[in-house]
């Protein structure tokens, strides 16, 4: 099947069977390995992506439900002014990820923070429970994107937030 969607703000398109999972084709089809193949049954979120605006495991969609859909990665969203807000965030507040869970961690901060939202402390452990990697301490990341918010306030209207 062709599958046509949009992928970091560019119109794609790839055959693919109708089962292939969007982190395998990512990877293999379009070269973008920041979303990790690991756990395949969506419960370790290192192959987190966001799919039309909500942060989502690639592993679990298939091919046949991706056509009309904008997916970003982090590799995406790291050439964004929203991305560099979150890394100075949690550069603020001491947050650390991993080679593997740091990218998820970003993508959370970023759809959390996407539209101008300004999320809760609670709402914001809810969105990061479902990146199973502890390297960093759940209440630091919390911080960090609380930061991160506040860094997009800065950016946005000037001043101190």
């Amino acid at each position: 099947m062709n599958v046509a969607f949009i992928l970091n703000g560019e119109d794609v398109s790839i055959s693919c069977g109708a089962g292939d999972r969007l982190v395998g084709i990512l990877r293999d089809g379009f070269g973008l390995v920041g979303a990790k193949s690991c756990c395949l049954a969506g419960k370790c979120g290192l192959c987190s992506v966001i799919l039309n605006g909500s942060v989502s495991h690639a592993c679990l969609i298939p091919a046949f439900m991706i056509p009309g859909s904008e997916v970003i990665t982090i590799e995406g969203f790291s050439l964004t002014a929203e991305y560099q807000d979150v890394e100075r965030g949690f550069a603020e507040a001491g947050v650390e990820g991993c080679g593997y869970c740091r990218a998820s961690s970003a993508l959370v901060a970023g759809a959390l923070l996407g539209g101008g939202a300004e999320p809760s402390r609670e709402e914001i452990l809810r969105a990061a429970d479902g990146i199973k990697c502890r390297c960093a301490d759940p209440a630091r990341l919390v911080e960090g994107i609380l930061k991160a918010r506040a860094a997009r306030t800065r950016r946005l209207y000037g001043g101190s937030a």
